[in-house]
């Protein structure tokens, strides 16, 4: 028995005696466990790792299909990698890059080649070729100077850049056929394992499509979201004109010592978008408007953008006055359950909908209203003596996840209304190939704000954080092109200033919890980017909503 080890299968509950040595995929087949949808990786004590994994001590092992996000990540890394070899093989002068996540799918372009249908299907077409040869995707390892020089030997400035600042002594690398790459995560075994892929044009490039991870046997449908697209490039092509779109070139911008002058211009364009919905809300003042609806998801900095606006609309000589749509929250027994039995805070239903639209007609009507305050610690609504009266330059300022949603005010004309819709749209990739999810962006500020300001931890963060996407995808994500203005709340230096805050926070969760996986990604994500000081923001900036130090009162 001295070479054997003992695995320990959460799928069936089994322990099992295997050789040293033996892969995730061997245990797999050997203890014939069938998956409800097609496998796609594992957790291996807690972390998630490749089917080609090998086991040399005794583990616990979980297997997990592509319905989880982690599985479903692993299928859409090794989908991409067979893009990049398509691109490769066919229009070898031109350079692949996967810019961020729009309309159900990848958005992609192809330097010096518009994307065209012909493109499209020609590229699909060699996909499908790698995909039925059944390549393996291998993954090396070799001395990090060993790896950057491969890279630049192969024109691929951005990944030696990231790998060459990432202050790691050992890199690793990824092969399909003679085609390098790199991946910083788990891959499939083999191409064969990919089964459904989608590549359409979209704008002026390419979305790739992968399965939908509810339902892995449609591809997700394309939700044109042309709006967003709009907001993502406007802030790619300022990154493309100073050379700052990977986090590569911040990590030597940083050791180069210009990263007060980055966090400045970052901070101004923010400014100035802010001022151009504040300008337009004025404007359309005499067409009507008289209130201003903000929406977003978890963690896009939507209160600090209020406080924002409303000091642009001061400027402007309006007079913003501010009302919380979570003061309006039945109180907490009377709030709607989930399918778990749990109370859903993400339901529009949460909210005192009658109320909420009565007191609304009465302060469009000129009375004085008396405000509700949603009182967190004992779940009721408390009346506090907040009273507001509306005159002839005010503006209703109406902060909440569902100000989007129709249903919320059904009888109000759409032209009293102006909608601004704001998200954390991460633009800064890792290289080509590995753009930074939004979401993942949204979940460390929320990590981050949860411990400072709310006494959670990075587990109890994490563990909600499923539930808060489920609520994002039914009651916000559906309104978000009906905005009349989109700001984006991410600054591309961001993640390297949270990166000192959040690490101690995520390092604490232990190892035997299911939530480690989670951490233990986030973290080895975050040693990509070198530290930024957060004493270089100002006090006003968005970010100090998450960080602290902020001039405004939350």
């Amino acid at each position: 028995m001295t070479d054997k080890i003992k695995i320990f299968c959460k799928n069936n509950g089994e322990y099992r005696y295997f050789d040293t040595g033996v892969s995730l995929i061997e245990i797999y087949q050997t203890l014939g466990i069938k998956l409800p949808q097609p496998l796609a990786g594992a957790r291996v004590n807690n972390k998630i790792q490749a089917l080609t994994f090998k086991c040399y001590e005794s583990k616990d092992v979980e297997f997990i299909d592509i319905t989880n996000l982690s599985g479903m990540r692993s299928y859409v890394r090794s989908l991409c990698f067979i893009l990049a070899k398509a691109v490769s093989d066919l229009f070898p002068a031109s350079k692949l890059f996967i810019e961020h996540s729009v309309a159900n799918g990848y958005f992609c372009e192809l330097s010096g080649q518009a994307a065209t249908e012909n493109i499209a299907e020609q590229l699909k077409q060699r996909m499908q070729e790698i995909i039925a040869q059944d390549l393996l995707f291998e993954t090396h390892s070799e001395h990090t100077g060993d790896v950057v020089r491969l890279f630049r030997e192969n024109d691929m400035e951005d990944k030696a850049l990231l790998l060459e600042t990432s202050g790691e002594v050992y890199s690793r690398y990824n092969r399909l056929d003679e085609h390098i790459d790199y991946y910083y995560g788990a891959l499939l075994p083999s191409t064969k394992w990919v089964y459904m892929f989608g590549l359409d044009c979209y704008g002026e490039g390419l979305l790739l499509r992968t399965p939908d991870y509810t339902n892995p046997e449609t591809l997700r449908p394309i939700v044109h979201q042309g709006k967003m697209l709009d907001v993502f490039q406007e802030l790619m092509s300022y990154q493309k004109a100073i050379g700052m779109q990977t986090v590569g070139a911040l990590n030597q911008a940083n050791k180069k010592g210009i990263i007060p002058d980055i966090v400045k211009v970052s901070e101004a364009l923010q400014e100035r978008k802010i001022v151009a919905i504040a300008d337009e809300i004025a404007c359309r003042l005499n067409s009507g408007v008289r209130i201003v609806l903000i929406s977003g998801p978890s963690s896009s900095g939507k209160t600090t953008f209020c406080k924002r606006l409303q000091i642009e609309l001061m400027a402007n000589r309006l007079h913003p006055i501010s009302v919380s749509l979570d003061d309006y929250y039945v109180n907490r027994v009377d709030t709607p359950l989930d399918a778990n039995g749990e109370y859903d805070y993400e339901s529009l239903y949460a909210i005192d909908l009658s109320t909420f639209n009565a007191d609304l007609q009465r302060i469009l009507a000129g009375e004085e209203v008396a405000l509700p305050t949603y009182d967190f610690m004992t779940g009721k609504r408390v009346y506090r003596g907040n009273k507001i009266r509306i005159g002839n330059n005010s503006v209703l300022v109406m902060e909440g996840i569902h100000a989007l949603n129709p249903l919320l005010l059904p009888n109000i004309n759409q032209s009293a209304l102006y909608k601004v819709y704001v998200s954390a749209l991460t633009t800064i990739a890792l290289d080509n190939h590995n753009w930074i999810p939004t979401t993942d962006n949204r979940m460390i500020r929320r990590i981050v704000r949860d411990f400072q300001f709310r006494n959670y931890s990075a587990k109890e963060t994490i563990s909600r954080w499923e539930s808060v996407r489920r609520g994002e995808d039914k009651w916000i994500f559906p309104f978000q092109e009906q905005a009349d203005a989109m700001f984006n709340s991410a600054m591309l230096y961001e993640l390297a200033a949270l990166r000192r805050l959040a690490e101690p926070i995520l390092t604490a969760v232990s190892p035997i919890d299911v939530e480690y996986a989670e951490a233990y990604r986030l973290l080895k994500f975050l040693r990509y980017f070198n530290y930024i000081d957060v004493d270089e923001l100002p006090n006003t900036s968005l970010l100090r909503e998450f960080v602290g130090g902020s001039s405004f009162r939350y």
